[in-house]
């Protein structure tokens, strides 16, 4: 299991684009990848899930990945959230 906790920066929050360009990412993995906002957790393979959150500028969002792939699958969204300006 791996886990990392990120700072939302971009101006928009996690809104529809970004969240999609996450699912995505996340969906390249054979693990199980979570995101958690404020005591709340959603799987990120799931554009609801993660839209539900309402996630805004400023967050503290915590990536969970559990299975064989966990590792590669927070570097990836991690790469992700830093080159799409969303996170760091």
């Amino acid at each position: 299991m791996a886990e990392k906790t990120f700072t939302v920066t971009a101006e928009t929050g996690i809104h529809a684009r970004p969240a999609t360009v996450l699912v995505q990412t996340a969906s390249k993995y054979d693990a199980d990848v979570n995101l958690e906002y404020n005591g709340k957790t959603v799987n990120l393979k799931s554009i609801m899930g993660v839209m539900s959150l309402g996630i805004p500028q400023g967050s503290q969002i915590k990536i969970i990945a559990a299975g064989a792939d966990a590792d590669e699958a927070i570097k990836g969204i991690e790469d992700t959230l830093k080159n799409e300006g969303l996170g760091e």
